[in-house]
């Protein structure tokens, strides 16, 4: 499989996804005029990677904004995670959110609630 390397732009996140190593990370602002479109590769490889993986999977997210339709495709890569984690395989979700950014804390606290995964919510400064 494949890795998946996307450059961070000045509306998209950087992505960064290690089949190898079980470990995606996605950090910066996502407001692309079209979500689904940009997110399509992630989706594609956590499907395929989900479908041939035996390896616990981490996941990093470090998103200093977000909008609604890049809310919409998170929660499809959290199905995704939800389905790998019910095959009985090790899924972590990390949540960074800077110390004084209520709304990301907020926003990683609702989809905690809402999820079925190790969820961790990390302040940082």
């Amino acid at each position: 499989m494949p890795n998946l390397e996307l450059a961070k732009t000045i509306d998209t996140p950087a992505i960064h996804f290690d089949h190898e190593s079980g470990k995606l990370g996605i950090e910066g602002e996502s407001y692309p005029e079209n979500a689904m479109e940009f997110y399509r590769p992630v989706l594609e490889s956590l499907v395929t990677f989900a479908e041939n993986g035996e390896i616990p999977l981490q996941v990093d997210f470090k998103m200093l904004y977000f909008n609604s339709s890049s809310s919409k495709c998170l929660l499809d890569i959290f199905d995704i995670l939800e389905e790998y984690a019910a095959s009985d395989k090790d899924v972590t979700v990390n949540w960074y959110y800077q110390e004084d950014d209520e709304d990301i804390k907020e926003s990683g606290e609702d989809f905690a609630e809402d999820l079925n995964l190790t969820f961790n919510l990390i302040a940082y400064s």
